[in-house]
């Protein structure tokens, strides 16, 4: 409808920024745009965005209020804010919408609330796929403001018959079957989207896990690891399945109760390349893992499957490896064990 279409700023145009842009000119909202990248702004002007200058000159295209939003790395974010504070006036709004920690935003909310300058952090999942799947959005903020920003994340979340609601929920309990929820007030969406970053650890670790153990049963000893001679606590079995990783990764997307959309790309990759060449090993972590984990310890709340997925991606980068040393060199010391070749 002509009055759900809005005008809106997006300063930073990366890999999900350029993409929420285009899906939001689909839906016919206006976009202006500016990135350090021109190339960036070009590109998308082409498109149907407006491109701009420098942060002034896109403030200067907005009708007020302004509605600006912010996809730029967490450690850019509250010089970006503070600039642009400068250049806003009383009832504009600015949404971050990157991986901002979440103990940030109620302070930059306050500090806005002085000029009167609205804040939403927005938690978002979907990744660079969001153009074509949608974008699943976490949100905090005052209430009033997400309400009026809700054309903006109707436009962005996924298609609302894309998935089924949940047997026996009450039809009118909220807008979590849209794609996109109000969590609560200033820093709410950050943090479920911490928590929600976590988990997806977690989930992938399992699946990398479950996939090297299937790898490894072609034709190798179980107790690998064990010092010839000893009885390592192992049945010595052997395991001579020469199993097709990628074909089960197929078979488990069909009916299996661990399918899923992480299923769904490990089996792409796994179809391309099953010896998956082209990965040295090494995961990164982007900081949401360690948030979770700080924030369980806040709580008291255990996390051993969270953390084991973060610590894992720590030894993948070969941060273990000096421990791993000193394993060693006390074997050697107290019992004579040498280091297989």
């Amino acid at each position: 409808m002509e009055r759900d279409r809005m005008q809106l700023a997006m300063v930073g145009l990366g890999r999900m920024g350029a993409d929420m842009v285009r899906r939001l000119l689909r839906s016919g909202h206006q976009c202006t745009v500016y990135d350090l990248n021109r190339e960036a702004v070009e590109n998308l002007a082409a498109e149907g965005a407006i491109g701009s200058e420098s942060l002034e000159d896109l403030v200067a295209m907005l009708p007020s209020p302004r509605v600006v939003w912010v996809m730029v790395p967490a450690g850019a974010v509250g010089a970006l804010i503070e600039r642009l504070a400068g250049l806003l006036d009383a009832e504009d709004i600015l949404i971050d919408g990157g991986n901002t920690h979440f103990r940030d935003d109620p302070g930059r909310a306050a500090h806005l609330a002085r000029n009167r300058i609205r804040y939403v952090d927005v938690g978002i999942s979907g990744g660079v796929w969001g153009l074509e799947r949608g974008y699943c959005q976490m949100i905090g903020g005052e209430e009033h403001t997400v309400r009026h920003l809700e054309p903006l994340f109707r436009a962005l979340a996924p298609p609302r018959d894309g998935v089924e609601p949940t047997p026996g929920r009450n039809p009118g309990g909220g807008t979590a079957p849209e794609g996109f929820l109000h969590c609560g007030p200033a820093g709410a969406g950050h943090f479920v989207k911490m928590i929600h970053n976590g988990i997806e650890y977690a989930l992938m670790a399992a699946y990398a896990e479950g996939f090297q153990i299937l790898r490894s049963a072609g034709g190798r000893e179980g107790p690998n690891s064990v010092d010839p001679g000893s009885d390592g606590g192992g049945s010595g079995e052997r395991f001579d399945y020469e199993l097709d990783v990628a074909e089960i990764a197929e078979l488990w997307r069909r009916g299996s109760v661990i399918s899923s959309w992480l299923l769904d790309l490990t089996a792409q990759a796994l179809s391309r390349d099953p010896d998956l060449t082209g990965f040295s090993g090494k995961v990164a972590d982007s900081g949401e893992g360690r948030w979770t984990i700080r924030a369980a310890i806040d709580e008291g709340v255990p996390a051993h499957v969270l953390s084991a997925a973060l610590f894992a991606r720590f030894s993948s980068r070969g941060e273990g490896e000096f421990a791993n040393k000193v394993l060693s060199a006390m074997r050697q010391a107290f019992g004579g064990h040498l280091e297989k070749p």
